[in-house]
């Protein structure tokens, strides 16, 4: 069996911490005065939040100092950990033990690679983080996808060659990534929405244990 490394985001993929961001700037919109609906929020996943903070005050049509805006974004961030603080395992997505604990019985090397600067605390918090080899996330990365970066240091990090690495993604910036760095892309949603990926399934759940197999050998 060759040497293989599998690549999980965060957000959507292990835990849906997305909602949960959505709070975050749904609370921070009306502060500034107008609504934020959860569709906006579908162009933040898989966006840095700097990013995300640029998009939402061109929706609310605002401009801000740099001051404002460093303040807003640490405002963000710290109702988003006030939200997060409680999660626990019952916050971990359908059968996403069952694919690591079928990958950790391979020996197969697993990463982490996710925008999310959070995500060895939540990796705590839910009882994964024995799971993960590597972590890549926004604190070691300056690009954000679509760029590659993040699953490139990944492999990098793992000692597995880019193209022997599969990424489960749940965002098309993030699948666009995994393209981009030549890897395995496989979808975690709405197949029309993730239409770049080489594999798409609507969850876990529907992945099942064949699949994986397949993908080792």
């Amino acid at each position: 069996m060759k040497t293989m490394g599998f690549i999980f985001d965060l957000d959507g993929v292990i835990v849906d911490t997305a909602k949960y961001h959505y709070l975050a700037w749904k609370k921070l919109a009306a502060e500034l005065g107008f609504e934020f609906t959860e569709e906006q929020n579908e162009l933040f996943k898989g966006v840095s939040r700097k990013r995300c903070l640029e998009i939402l005050l061109q929706m609310g049509h605002i401009t801000a100092t740099q001051e404002q805006f460093n303040t807003w974004m640490t405002e963000k961030n710290e109702d988003y950990l006030a939200y997060i603080e409680d999660m626990d395992a019952s916050e971990i997505l359908p059968d996403v033990p069952r694919v690591l604990d079928l990958l950790k019985s391979n020996h197969v090397p697993i990463a982490l690679g996710s925008a999310s600067k959070n995500a060895r605390p939540i990796l705590e918090k839910v009882q994964l983080l024995s799971y993960f080899d590597v972590i890549v996330d926004g604190n070691n990365v300056t690009k954000a996808k679509p760029d590659p970066e993040v699953f490139l240091l990944a492999a990098k990090s793992l000692g597995v060659a880019p193209a022997s690495c599969v990424v489960f993604e749940d965002a098309l910036a993030g699948i666009e990534a995994a393209n981009a760095a030549k890897m395995t892309s496989i979808g975690i949603g709405d197949a029309v929405v993730l239409h770049g990926a080489d594999f798409c399934f609507r969850d876990f759940t529907q992945m099942d244990n064949a699949f994986l197999n397949r993908l080792l050998n």
